[in-house]
């Protein structure tokens, strides 16, 4: 196999690996604190909310961008020879981005989960601001390497 389409195809693993293991770790750390939640409110008495699945479930948009990415990255493999240093880059700086946007949407959804709980539901839609901002950054940072990508000749 040639280094250069090594390096393209690292890139493309790397964009939709690194996604996923930002979707994993956001949606873990909301899950534990929508159990914790859960539990907290079972225990007073008090019905199971739903909205905490909406917070444990925001993370993995981002696998889907960086799926998106690697996609699109594969039209370039052609082109792998002269370019295999940017999407090698591409790649990492996708994946990166979208890793650390779910991670910190999970944190959110977590913090969430904690102050619905102890403001009786109160205060959702703030939640959903923030966790809106987080995602914006998985957003951008998809819409900047589909540039990017765009702009590979081939």
């Amino acid at each position: 196999m040639n280094a250069n389409l090594f390096l393209a195809q690292l890139g493309m693993a790397l964009a939709v690996g690194m996604a996923a293991v930002g979707s994993s770790l956001g949606a873990g750390a909301a899950g534990m604190a929508a159990a914790g939640a859960w539990a907290k409110d079972a225990k007073a008495g008090k019905p199971l909310r739903f909205v905490y699945i909406i917070l444990v479930s925001a993370p993995i948009t981002q696998t889907v961008y960086g799926f998106l990415v690697m996609n699109q990255m594969a039209g370039k493999l052609a082109v792998a020879e002269a370019n295999a240093g940017l999407l090698l880059g591409i790649g990492i700086a996708a994946g990166l981005g979208e890793m650390l946007s779910a991670w910190m949407q999970g944190a959110i959804g977590a913090a969430g989960c904690r102050m619905l709980s102890d403001s009786n539901g109160k205060g959702f839609a703030f939640v959903l601001i923030a966790l809106g901002i987080a995602e914006t950054v998985g957003i951008f940072t998809l819409v900047f390497m589909l540039i990017l990508i765009g702009q590979i000749g081939g």
